[in-house]
Order: structure tokens, then C-alpha cells, then sequence
């Protein structure tokens, strides 16, 4: 009987327990897709899956309200009335804000004014000042109708500078318009008319080109030779401008020879009345007395009258061979060979080393240069202009 009993218990505890546990393992089952099929409220385990579960959905565009104002007190609870796309329920970034409105909600410059209110200011204004005289701006006051150009932009152009240097030249008080100079900046000049002065030296302000040309030996002294030979517009002949040149020089004889556009200085340069100085080295053979220069000075009979030395030195002197200097105002054809050879000395070369305050300097024989904006200026003074 009572292994009999132990067999049943432990029997019917085996397979109660083995039906426990199947039934133990099914429930768990059942559990799991009643958990699947009837979701309940999880209870709260970590942190971050509350501050998930929390944090609000951002709603997607079609969801979004667009009937802003309809729960204020007063309302009527139902979708305002929008216009164009924000009415359609859809549109891409909402309602647009008001305009002249802040992030802030604080009110950003003027409220707009109809138009008629514009138009009657206007009209107002009109009347208001019709009865009183027109105050007319002087020329160099800022912002005002001008005429010509400022100063500081015309000697810019003219090769004084930049901008900035030209403007510093107006604060430095060295610039002078007709005559009084200038301490203002943006004053407007006419180049054509007005006479503008750079540390008292005339600043050619129009399209004039001045050149220096070193002359070689052989070359004929005019632009354009009909006999073929060799002349000064071989060397000008790339220029757009027409040039003309200052005064002759001698076929055989060499230096400086002036080219230029400008009629007037032209003219002056070689009119006695202004008497510009030209210096002129001479290879001559010796031995020479000691009274050459004073004889010089003092006048040598031509052909054609008088002429006399400004100024007479000797340069170098090798054996017999003599290099003087001589400097005179005329300008009579063939003057320095003419006088030398009266005195009894023939010149066997001769070199014109400057003309009026322009050297010849170191240019090389044949090349032509620009003149710079104070030679310019030197020249013009030289002659009045």
C-alpha cells in the first residue's frame, strides 16, 4: 500500500507536474499574444523611455492647423478662412507672418500709407514752397548739379598719381585752379577751360602728348621725307596722333629733339620772344685761346646779323682735341657751326645735350620717350603757358 501510494504521487505529481508545466509554457503563450493583440499602458521602467514616449509627435504637414485664433474667447470654434494655399490646408511652411513684425512680435519701422495720403503730402509740399525763390547750390557743394569733372579724378588721369595720392595733394595745398589754390575735396573743374597748377608747374590736363626724341646723326629733321631718307616720323610712325616737331636740328648733328601735339607750346618753344635756352657739346680741334668764350659771348659777325653765346665752357680737352659746351637762346639754322667755324674752329661733331629744362640725360641714340608730367609742367613755365 504504500509503495503503491508513493508510485501514485509521484505519478500524479510527474504528470501534474508535467501538465503544470505544459500548461505553465501555454499560459506564457497566451500571455505573450494577449500582450501582442490588447496593448496596455507599460509601466514605467527607464528614464529614457518615458522622456520618448513623452516628447511630442511633430504633426506632419496635412495635419497641421491653420484656423490660428479659433480657440480664443470669442470664436466661433470653426477653420478660418484663409487665402491661397494656406487656405487649401497644405501649404509649405505654414501662414506667413505679418509684415514689419519682429520674432519678438514688436512692430518694425513704418506702418505703410495708402496712396492717396502720399499724394496729398506731395501736393502739400508743392504748394508750400511754390511761392518762394529757387535756392541755386553752388558748384562745389556736394551732391549738387555739376558741371566738369573733380579735381582729384582729372589729375589722376594725368599721370599725378592714384586717387588717394591726388587727394592728399589737394590737403597738402599744392594745388592750384586759375590761380587759387584749392583746400576743398570733389571740387569740379572743366579741364578744357581751367588752368590747373601741380607745386606751381601747369599740369596738362587734355589729350596732349609731348616726347623726347635723341636724333640720330644722318636723320632728316622733318616728318616725312618725299625723297626717301630717313626722318623723324620713322620714329613716330605706330602713333594714332599726329605729331609735329619742336624747332630743327642739323642732318649731321645729333641729341634732343622735342615731338609733340601741342600747337601753342610748339610755337612758343621757338620764338625768340621766350628766348628757351639750348645746350649744344661740341667736338672742336685746339689748341683755343683762352678769350674763345668772351668773343663768343660777346657776338660774332654772320651773314645773317649778330650772334652771341649765352654761355661758353671747356669740357674736356685731349691733345688737340677740345669738347666745349655752348648754350644760346637762337634758334638761326646751323648757328653753333656757323659761329665756332667764323672763330676759326670747325666742328667736327655736334650734340644738342638739352632743350629748355629737358636733358638729354642718358637716352640712347634713335630712342624715343615720354615726357613726364613735370617735365611737362617745366616746359609750360618755361614759356608762360
Amino acid at each position: 500500500m504504500r509503495s503503491s501510494g508513493r508510485n501514485s504521487g509521484s505519478g500524479s505529481g510527474g504528470n501534474s507536474g508535467g501538465r503544470s508545466g505544459g500548461g505553465g509554457r501555454s499560459a506564457r503563450n497566451n500571455t505573450g499574444t494577449g500582450r501582442n493583440s490588447n496593448p496596455s499602458p507599460r509601466v514605467s521602467g527607464s528614464g529614457r523611455d518615458d522622456q520618448q514616449e513623452q516628447r511630442p509627435r511633430r504633426p506632419r504637414p496635412e495635419e497641421r492647423r491653420y484656423d490660428v485664433g479659433a480657440d480664443k474667447p470669442g470664436g466661433d470654434g470653426g477653420p478660418r478662412k484663409g487665402r491661397g494655399a494656406a487656405a487649401r490646408g497644405g501649404a509649405k511652411g505654414g501662414p506667413k507672418p505679418a509684415q514689419n513684425v519682429s520674432k519678438g512680435g514688436r512692430r518694425v519701422g513704418a506702418p505703410s500709407r495708402p496712396r492717396e495720403l502720399d499724394a496729398k503730402i506731395e501736393q502739400r509740399n508743392r504748394d508750400r514752397y511754390a511761392d518762394k525763390p529757387e535756392i541755386k547750390t553752388p558748384k562745389t557743394h556736394p551732391g549738387a548739379e555739376q558741371e566738369g569733372e573733380r579735381l582729384q579724378k582729372i589729375l589722376a588721369r594725368a599721370g599725378m598719381g592714384s586717387r588717394r595720392a591726388c587727394e592728399e595733394l589737394i590737403e597738402q595745398a599744392r594745388v592750384e585752379v586759375n590761380g587759387e589754390i584749392v583746400l576743398e575735396q570733389g571740387m569740379r573743374v572743366d579741364p578744357q577751360k581751367d588752368e590747373i597748377k601741380v607745386d606751381g608747374l601747369t599740369v596738362a590736363t587734355q589729350s596732349h602728348l609731348f616726347f623726347a626724341l635723341n636724333k640720330p646723326a644722318g636723320v632728316v629733321s622733318t616728318m616725312g621725307d618725299p625723297d626717301g631718307r630717313q626722318n623723324l616720323g620713322d620714329y613716330v610712325t605706330n602713333r594714332e596722333t599726329r605729331l609735329f616737331h619742336v624747332g630743327r636740328l642739323d642732318t649731321e648733328t645729333e641729341g634732343i629733339i622735342l615731338l609733340t601735339n601741342h600747337g601753342e607750346l610748339a610755337h612758343r618753344l621757338t620764338h625768340p620772344k621766350y628766348g628757351v635756352k639750348k645746350t649744344y657739346l661740341a667736338a672742336v680741334q685746339g689748341p683755343l685761346p683762352r678769350d674763345l668764350g668772351k668773343r663768343l659771348k660777346d657776338g660774332i659777325q654772320l651773314e645773317d646779323g649778330y650772334a652771341r653765346a649765352d654761355h661758353f665752357r671747356v669740357v674736356e680737352n685731349t691733345g688737340k682735341n677740345y669738347l666745349v659746351e655752348v648754350t644760346l637762346h637762337e634758334g638761326r639754322k646751323h648757328i653753333v657751326r656757323r659761329m665756332l667755324a667764323e672763330a676759326g674752329f670747325p666742328v667736327d661733331r655736334l650734340v644738342r645735350t638739352s632743350f629748355g629744362p629737358i636733358p638729354l640725360g642718358d637716352q640712347k641714340s634713335g630712342w624715343l620717350r615720354r615726357l613726364t608730367n613735370t617735365e611737362v609742367g617745366m616746359l609750360m613755365r618755361e614759356v608762360g603757358l
